[in-house]
């Protein structure tokens, strides 16, 4: 908004500390460059309107605000004469978006000195030609580090979760292994075993009920009930009794077995009364065959199944072939990187879920949240192992004020009160030379703040730190998500 053209004086500028050292010649140029304005209370302008002015206070009172979600956050209330803001990155030119970063509003009749983008470019271009050079590359240079730095720490995060990846898919994929092989010879056993049985000279009808009994173990084996351990030990020893008592060789090795499968001494009466006793004993040993293929093929599923389950993680984790931007569950996100990272988290911490499944999809950038996840989740588990190794990770999501929370509270030492308005800057890290590069916390904070309009905050003391991700419920006006196929 525009204020009150008031006359300008060179002297009366000339006396902020921001314009002292220069001389009487340049000040005139910036009054007639410029202007001064008076400004009754209310808004002077809006954080993302195109920055037109740079403003130097002459007197009055100044608040500059951040928005963050639906709420205008103050960052900043001062009375003291010459403080500036606005357009102050103008020197840069077209070669970067000129917006207003924060919106500023006066809480009394002020007065400023307003200089347009242009005049204060070429002013700076003209008389300080050096410090536009040095401000430059200042400027240049640590956005080319911040983004070197944040490619290197994207780089060993996914180094992280591929050695975590591998590591979670090679104990399913060698016990698939170890499966097949112990399975082909389980097959040849059992037509061995039917070789000899086949020799006997049994009647058509007695090798009928043999196969009979065969499929309905079978299918108890896929039906079998999970046993306590000592109700397991106890039907094993029953189990191991009766193959005595019926003169079956190696009963102790089979009892087991036929245990997991879901057998009992009943099921073995049954399958005693159904059989002519000298056929007995092979019918068993081929039933444990029988047992042994299903239980067999039965871990090849689940090893296959959890290798599935861990390529389908992956790829949500990634968000391959996916809109960047979508209507998303966040719950299916977070475990996707709990998975994605349990290599790193490791036995010695326990991980709580504490979720609210009643919470709505939300509009998001799915990519990008897995990253902030990441990072919260890898701050925690340092923190953590920091204080001994042994402690628990409890992620938590909930409705708060219209907006949906996710917690990530750990039982690590806590961050003390004098580097709490610290850690979301660049590069600031309180971790060893070597393992950090301090831009995790401000990534998370740019990827929740200013792409996804929420709030990113934390709470902490010694045993219990909460970081806390609050998202809004519905999509700005100008994003539109993609439902999710």
């Amino acid at each position: 908004m525009s204020g009150r053209l008031l006359p300008c004086s060179p002297q009366e500028i000339g006396s902020l500390f921001l314009f002292e050292k220069l001389s009487a010649e340049q000040l005139g140029q910036l009054c007639s460059k410029g202007r001064v304005e008076g400004f009754d209370p209310g808004p002077v302008y809006t954080e993302g309107e195109p920055a037109t002015c740079f403003y130097v206070m002459i007197e009055g009172a100044v608040v500059l605000s951040r928005r963050v979600g639906d709420d205008d956050v103050e960052v900043s209330r001062t009375s003291q004469p010459g403080v500036y803001a606005g357009a102050m990155q103008a020197y840069l030119g077209d070669r970067v978006r000129q917006v207003y970063a924060n919106s500023m509003r006066v809480t009394e009749p002020s007065r400023f000195f307003v200089l347009p983008a242009e005049q204060f470019a070429d002013f700076m271009a003209a008389e300080f030609p050096m410090a536009v050079h040095l401000l430059e590359g200042l400027f240049w240079g640590s956005k080319n580090t911040q983004r070197a730095v944040g490619q290197r720490e994207r780089l060993l995060a996914l180094g992280s979760l591929s050695a975590g990846l591998t590591h979670e898919l090679n104990n399913p994929a060698a016990a698939a292994v170890r499966a097949t092989a112990t399975l082909r010879e389980r097959v040849g056993k059992m037509r061995h075993k039917l070789a000899i049985i086949s020799q006997g000279n049994y009647s058509p009808e007695v090798m009928a009920n043999l196969i009979d009994i065969q499929e309905r173990t079978a299918e108890r084996v896929a039906k079998a009930p999970t046993l306590s351990p000592l109700e397991a030990s106890d039907r094993e020893d029953a189990l191991s009794d009766w193959l005595d008592d019926h003169d079956i060789q190696e009963g102790w090795r089979i009892a087991p077995t036929f245990v997991q499968a879901g057998l009992d001494v009943d099921w073995l009466d049954q399958v005693a009364t159904a059989l002519d006793e000298d056929l007995l004993p092979n019918a068993i040993g081929w039933l444990n065959y029988t047992v042994e293929t299903e239980l067999l093929m039965d871990e090849i599923t689940d090893s296959t199944a959890r290798i599935s389950h861990l390529v389908d993680a992956a790829k949500q984790y990634s968000q391959l072939d996916r809109a960047p931007y979508q209507v998303v569950d966040v719950h299916e996100l977070l475990d996707s990187t709990l998975l994605m990272l349990s290599g790193k988290i490791g036995e010695r911490i326990k991980v709580v879920k504490d979720y609210d499944r009643t919470l709505p999809k939300i509009p998001a950038y799915p990519a990008e949240l897995n990253q902030v996840w990441t990072n919260l989740i890898d701050n925690a588990v340092a923190a953590i192992n920091s204080a001994g190794g042994e402690g628990a990770l409890t992620v938590r999501t909930a409705l708060e004020h219209d907006q949906l929370l996710v917690e990530f509270r750990d039982t690590g030492p806590g961050v003390s009160p004098e580097i709490r308005d610290r850690i979301f800057d660049p590069f600031f890290t309180t971790k060893p030379v070597g393992e950090g590069t301090g831009l995790g916390l401000d990534i998370s904070w740019r990827i929740v703040v200013n792409k996804h309009h929420g709030t990113l905050q934390v709470e902490s003391e010694p045993g219990d730190t909460r970081f806390q991700v609050l998202l809004p419920l519905t999509a700005t006006a100008d994003e539109t998500p993609e439902e999710p196929a």
